[in-house]
């Protein structure tokens, strides 16, 4: 029986060591994975691999959007405080932060774009929210330019994210063919509900027909297993491609 314990941890540590070299992570990991197997992969998991998964990205999302229901504005309201008493950098990203996700994204643009230029200029996370309030803002090429930075600079960040703003920023600009290719790429390195629900909304405003019925089918498979706080976490997405099947009926 510790034999076959001992061959689970090294499955496990073996997992990770793969994401770890995928991922380009320091080298330590390998030995610390495989030396301490049980120990080394807790360690990974924690460290590495849960802050870039979607497992805490759709944690924080479920208790953002509580607080915004029970608060709307509180976040908003706190942030500008905290910025009109101590106008530091950091004060300014959590300000651009929360106006982007109040929906005024023309002075969340802004603000991402005064962060760009101060000590943080090369920041993922101010680059990525910049790319979303430019995409929110309609200047579709400016974003387009945050995103490829970001790529750039780290193909790992926010791997599903990047790419999904990507591809739709390409749709936007009408560049169909680079957008096809890109949201491929996101459904088949992901293959999350999201990826496929917004790579059919595009398939159905471009005619795309065909693609739009197949990965209808690769929802619907997926929805018959939801619960219901899967549910709820994901009825924007799926009102918007009711939507999208509604005007494609119409056209």
């Amino acid at each position: 029986m510790p034999i076959v314990g001992l061959g689970v941890h090294f499955l496990i540590a073996l997992f990770f060591a793969v994401h770890a070299l995928r991922s380009g992570q320091p080298l330590f990991w390998l030995i610390i994975l495989f030396s301490f197997p049980l120990l080394g992969s807790l360690a990974y998991f924690l460290a590495i691999y849960l802050p870039g998964s979607r497992l805490q990205y759709g944690a924080r999302r479920a208790v953002a959007s509580a607080a915004r229901a029970l608060d709307p504005t509180r976040e908003l309201r706190a942030a500008r405080d905290a910025f009109d008493y101590t106008p530091t950098a950091q004060n300014q990203m959590r300000l651009a932060a929360a106006l982007l996700e109040a929906g005024q994204a023309e002075e969340a643009a802004t603000n991402y774009e005064a962060c760009m230029k101060g000590p943080f200029a090369s920041d993922l996370e101010i680059q990525f929210g910049a790319a979303r309030a430019q995409f929110a803002c309609q200047r579709y090429g400016a974003a387009l330019a945050h995103l490829e930075a970001i790529r750039e600079t780290d193909r790992d960040f926010r791997g599903e994210q990047i790419s999904l703003l990507t591809a739709q920023t390409l749709a936007a600009l009408r560049r169909n063919d680079d957008a096809r290719a890109e949201y491929e790429h996101c459904v088949t390195r992901f293959g999350s509900f999201e990826a496929k629900a917004e790579y059919t909304i595009w398939a159905l405003l471009v005619g795309e027909r065909e693609l739009a019925e197949r990965l209808q089918s690769e929802l619907t498979r997926s929805m018959e297993r939801w619960n219901r706080h899967t549910r709820q976490l994901n009825a924007p997405i799926v009102e918007r491609l009711k939507a999208a099947y509604a005007s494609a009926a119409k056209g």
